[in-house]
């Protein structure tokens, strides 16, 4: 298993609105994506791209908003009202095989591999086994989303 390119930064916000205008209006952000909601997660989202070196691909800023009856983003905002990191996302070419790699690591792995946002199969990892941090772990899109 090697790190894979972070595909984004999930940020937590009670307002996916005004955090739109944050990024456009404060961040120069110009390329924000429709938001649209993921049922089975419990969230809505909105993709904000950066830009790469040398005009590739940079990583995405994943706002998430709960809808409702989604208690682990709500209790993450309860925490932080303001919002503020949740996660961070990493690629990896073959999903089950990484599954399979965290967990000899003796790695809690949240849950099978389900449909994420960008429409590829993704996991989570629990931070108390990664120095911290929620990370996500997801199989490289096909195509760019």
């Amino acid at each position: 298993m090697k790190l894979g390119r972070l595909n984004h930064i999930g940020v937590a916000t009670p307002s996916i609105a005004d955090s739109i205008a944050f990024y456009r209006d404060v961040m120069g952000a110009t390329k924000i994506h429709d938001p649209f909601d993921l049922p089975d997660q419990g969230v809505k989202v909105c993709f904000v791209d950066t830009p790469g070196a040398g005009g590739s691909e940079g990583t995405q800023i994943e706002l998430i908003e709960p809808l409702p009856g989604n208690a682990s983003i709500a209790s993450f905002l309860e925490k932080n009202p303001a919002g503020g990191q949740h996660h961070v996302c990493y690629e990896v070419p073959e999903i089950h095989a990484a599954k399979a790699w965290f967990e000899s690591q003796g790695k809690r792995v949240l849950g099978e591999p389900r449909i994420g946002a960008h429409g590829t199969l993704i996991f989570f990892v629990h931070p108390r086994d990664m120095q911290g941090v929620l990370t996500e772990i997801m199989e490289t899109p096909r195509e760019a989303h």
